[in-house]
């Protein structure tokens, strides 16, 4: 299995996706944005209806969509009086009808659905590659970049402010890699599943790490061994890739949330 390509490319793409996706996935869960995630990855469909009435790729047209959707949710947000969570789910819903509707009317186009709904890692390309390779360098590219000043804004948008942190900016850029991140992770696991790997490996190294950075490293070792089985999985037998990678991360969070209640019962016991 190890010296197949098909196995091997699947791998490496889901790795580069697992190392971009932690770091993200940290602050999400830190600032509590996991709707806005989810939010993003509905939209993701209209990215693919553009591409189709532009006879474009759908893994082309979808991040410049992406990152147009994350542009205007920061702008009106900031501008429109609505609520954050009220305005997603009108951008979200929004996006997605108008997707839909545009996947309609290229009805005369054959089109994998499915294989954007849930992923289709397996069919990664040598230029499906390179692009998630590429656009995974800008996201931790940009992290390294932003890193502290998103560390102060995420302990505390007032004294981050205080101390003269462009918030707002920094918000605005956080968005738009979020929504990097849920157009490349829309060819892995799905746009039904992306946020498996953003949230779930952070969520599942919490309770045994202390430091912002410690978190984020060991949750990108969570993620690619969530992807690696993952993948053993899908070949082992005959299963959907992008489900079973969601999956084992899943059961792997719920693992350590045994391991962890049992060892603070240990520690307690031990007092």
């Amino acid at each position: 299995m190890l010296s197949d390509p098909l196995f091997l490319s699947a791998l490496l793409a889901g790795a580069l996706f697992a190392t971009a996706a932690a770091p993200l996935g940290a602050f999400v869960v830190w600032r509590r944005m996991a709707y806005f995630g989810e939010a993003l990855a509905h939209a993701t469909l209209l990215g693919v209806g553009v591409g189709l009435m532009l006879h474009l790729a759908p893994q082309t047209a979808v991040p410049p969509i992406m990152v147009g959707v994350a542009l205007l949710f920061a702008l009106l947000e900031r501008q429109a009086g609505v609520p954050a969570d009220t305005l997603l789910a009108i951008l979200a819903h929004g996006s997605l009808a108008l997707g839909m509707v545009l996947l309609a009317w290229g009805g005369g186009v054959r089109l994998d659905l499915v294989g954007w709904l849930f992923g289709d890692i397996l069919a990664i390309g040598e230029r499906d590659l390179l692009l998630v390779g590429g656009l995974c360098a800008v996201v931790l590219g940009s992290l390294v970049v932003l890193w502290r000043g998103l560390l102060s804004a995420a302990a505390s948008e007032e004294l981050a402010l205080i101390e003269g942190v462009p918030v707002a900016a920094l918000r605005t850029g956080f968005v738009v890699l979020l929504a990097l991140a849920v157009a490349i992770g829309m060819r892995i696991v799905g746009l039904l599943l992306v946020m498996a790997l953003l949230v779930v490996p952070v969520a599942t190294v919490r309770p045994f790490v202390r430091g912002p950075e410690a978190m984020a490293a060991a949750a990108v070792l969570a993620g690619i061994g969530s992807v690696f089985c993952g993948l053993w999985l899908a070949f082992r037998f005959d299963l959907p890739a992008g489900p079973a990678i969601a999956l084992v991360s899943v059961l792997v969070f719920g693992s350590s949330q045994l391991l962890a209640r049992f060892r603070g019962a240990a520690t307690g016991g031990a007092r």
